[in-house]
């Protein structure tokens, strides 16, 4: 088991701080420009949108900083085809989806970091109990559509690829601190440098992102207990970065990267019933007084470019991560599941007291241990070629992967029958003792033809998964129960075009086939098919000067849409699901993004943009398999599928002259169905998740050519409604947060 660990040490902070102050030499240059080196982390080319044969976005390193968002949610809001189910109002645990495919715990969007599968367990465990800190990027590419299938296994939804802090070109230093609302302290910082000689030339960038926070919500106290403020986390990533370019007539770059997180977190599965939300959205049960997430993260690769010609560039890479992570919380209230107890507080009146340290009975609470290994090598090749006169840019690639996932819980139970809650251990496994592991091997091949002013780019990707599942004994004797060894494929087909009606102007579009594949107990036992869908889309793109627009219509028609049992909690193994196909689905939409900078040769410029989402997400067939635990499982063809919202809009517009700038963003989601049922009436899971409205202001003040101070608002107008039902129960986003800092660059 992970043990708890708090670093809600200020003093830490500063002395990180100076070691980073006396390490770097006064003579520091002022960087401004990112290396220009052929950069092997991208996935969108030199991450230009403009001639993508599909729709696709690029945040870039000022876009994340200049609202100081930690939360990945809002950071996405702005990106048109772009959804998340918020969960505990911080984006630690991101529930991401594009264009309305299944988004819980992201597992249908490929994740990746500097262009490498970053999930805990991509293939044997898709649901990402981890994702990568988009606070501490450097900037992060979206590919929707055609544009991704040289990217998977889950190609349905798309790609997001956080990029980390990218070297410099030469000296730099940069350093970040705030202090906000409910106690909450961030630092980032960051020191570059290179060194050239006979031997090439060599970089090091080592980096430090800490966060902490006593959270906004308060846990009641109850008998033996005497309550608490403290629902917050922290959060701490050392990475170093090394890179070598060789004094060679052939251009090569060698990259090595190792990053560590260490994140703890006082967070609970467990909701409220709707009574208790009403009068007050903020608070916790006092059962939940022990709930607590730690979680370790290593990554690590090691990357070889090569320029082999003018007209051929390669690159392998090879790479390992390791995430362990034990969410320890509460699953039973008085023998009852959580969701059930919050959903129905009358029927379940005992189960209700002990859920609030007010009843005689019991509590269960679990260890939900996981450890998860992800490893492999890649290989990709960018080829320029002239064929019968026609100019052709091929590029593919191959990835042999291995992940699993470790499962090795204990189930304990707190006595409550003598007041004070007492804590009896269960035996180690009594909760759950499973493994699983896939073995993968993915091929993927595209050829951009040029045919002057139209472009098109066939592709393919095929994916063989070799996956093996055991159960063990709910002891530590490991003693096998049950498994099964067996394989999948799929091959996956597109096709996309650009077409220049001028200068400034493409029209895009494609076809393609997504796919997006189980667990291997999902297939082996549970008989879970492929997600499988067919994807269409076309659109219009435009840039000229200070502006740009891209609007997009899309439809996705599912042939075997697949529901998620993570984060269901104790009713997934009450109705043993390991995912479900859940039948038939069409979701079409179109996407209208734009911006402009008004003023652009004044001294004060207004950066403006709006970008709107239509969506209609509808389960065409009933569901195929599963039970009332599932939110896919609707009762008649034609219902809404869940948290994926009809309209989501965001607009934003800023003031920024030489030595300040203002910023105002503002996003609205509209209402959304808890579950397939569709059901009007809201209660614990099921029905409606409010849609709301959320404006974010930000400023800062030049204090010198290095220094600036920093400071805004979170969620200006406080609004509070609900944005989940999941995992047990309802739950509310963030409340208005102030913070005011310090950043530094030379």
């Amino acid at each position: 088991m992970l043990k708890k660990e708090t670093y809600r040490l200020p003093s830490i902070m500063l002395g990180v701080i100076a070691s980073f102050v006396l390490i770097v030499p006064n003579a520091v240059a002022q960087d401004e420009e990112a290396d220009e080196a052929l950069d092997p982390s991208l996935v969108i080319g030199d991450g230009d949108v403009f001639d993508l044969p599909g729709s696709g976005y690029v945040i870039d390193t000022e876009e994340i900083r200049q609202y100081n968002h930690y939360n990945v949610n809002r950071i996405l809001d702005r990106i048109p085809g772009v959804y998340y189910r918020e969960e505990d109002g911080y984006g630690n645990f991101p529930n991401i989806s594009i264009r309305g495919a299944e988004g819980t715990r992201s597992d249908n969007v490929t994740i990746m970091e500097d262009g490498i599968l970053t999930a805990p367990a991509a293939y044997s465990a898709p649901s990402a109990y981890y994702s990568p800190n988009a606070a501490r990027m450097g900037g992060i590419e979206i590919l929707k559509g055609s544009s991704q299938i040289a990217h998977g296994p889950h190609t349905t939804g798309g790609v997001i690829n956080y990029l980390s802090t990218q070297f410099p070109t030469d000296h730099s230093l940069y350093l970040k601190s705030t202090y906000g609302s409910n106690n909450a302290f961030d630092f980032h910082g960051y020191w570059s440098d290179t060194s050239e000689g006979d031997f090439g030339k060599v970089g090091l960038l080592t980096e430090l992102y800490y966060r902490q926070t006593d959270g906004f919500r308060t846990i009641d106290a109850g008998n033996g207990y005497a309550g608490s403020d403290n629902t917050g986390f922290d959060l701490m990533e050392p990475m170093v970065k090394l890179y070598w370019e060789p004094n060679s007539d052939t251009y090569q770059r060698w990259e090595f990267k190792y990053g560590y997180s260490e994140f703890d977190a006082d967070e609970t599965y467990a909701g409220l019933a709707e009574a208790d939300l009403r009068a007050n959205p903020y608070r916790r049960y006092a059962g939940t007084f022990l709930d607590h997430m730690a979680t370790e993260h290593t990554r690590t690769y090691l990357k070889y470019l090569v320029e082999a010609t003018d007209d051929l560039t390669l690159q392998v890479a090879a790479y390992y991560n390791e995430f362990e992570r034990d969410w320890y919380k509460i699953n039973k209230a008085g023998g009852q599941s959580v969701s059930k107890v919050v959903a129905d507080p009358i029927t379940y009146a005992a189960a209700y007291d002990d859920l609030r340290l007010l009843g005689t009975g019991s509590l269960g609470i679990k260890h939900n241990s996981r450890k998860y290994e992800s490893k492999g090598v890649q290989f990709n090749f960018d080829y320029d070629a002239e064929i019968a006169g026609t100019s052709h840019n091929i590029t593919g690639g191959a990835r042999f992967h291995v992940d699993s996932i470790r499962r090795f819980q204990q189930q304990d139970t707190i006595d409550l029958s003598g007041g004070a809650p007492v804590v009896n251990e269960g035996a180690p496994g009594s909760g759950g003792n499973r493994f699983q592991e896939a073995e993968s091997i993915a091929v993927w091949i595209e050829d951009e033809i040029d045919l002057g002013a139209l472009t098109l780019t066939p592709g393919i990707r095929y994916e063989q998964i070799d996956g093996d599942w055991k159960d063990y004994a709910s002891d530590a004797t490991n003693t096998q129960t049950n498994g099964a060894t067996g394989e999948i494929d799929a091959v996956a087909p597109g096709i996309g075009m650009t077409y220049a009606l001028s200068d400034s102007t493409n029209a895009f579009g494609g076809i393609y086939k997504g796919i997006s594949t189980p667990s291997p107990r999902g297939f082996l036992k549970s008989g879970t098919d492929i997600e499988e869908s067919t994807g269409y889309e076309l659109g219009l793109r435009t840039q000229n000067g200070g502006a740009a627009t891209e609007i997009a219509a899309f439809l996705s028609d599912y042939d075997s849409l697949t529901g998620s049992n993570a984060g269901l909690g104790d009713l997934a193994t009450e109705f043993g699901l390991d995912g479900t196909n859940a039948g038939e689905a069409e979701v079409k939409g179109i996407e209208f993004l734009q911006a402009y900078t008004a003023n652009a040769d004044s001294s004060v410029q207004i950066p403006l943009f709006v970008s709107a989402t239509y969506t209609d997400a509808e389960l065409t067939a009933p569901l195929s398999e599963g039970g009332e635990a599932d939110i896919l499982a609707a009762d008649e063809p034609g219902a809404t599928i869940p948290y994926v919202p009809e309209w989501k809009l965001s607009v934003g517009a800023g003031l920024i002259a030489e030595n300040w700038g203002l910023n105002a963003i503002g996003s609205y989601t509209s209402d959304m169905y808890a579950s397939a049922k569709n059901i009007e009436v809201s209660n614990g899971r099921e029905g409606k998740v409010d849609g709301g409205f959320i404006l974010d202001l930000s400023a800062h003040y030049k204090l010198s050519d290095t220094a600036k101070v920093i400071g805004g608002v979170h969620n200006v107008l406080d609004e509070v409604f609900t944005v989940s039902r999941l995992p047990d129960g309802p739950r509310v986003n963030a409340p208005r947060e102030f913070y005011i800092g310090l950043e530094l660059q030379w």
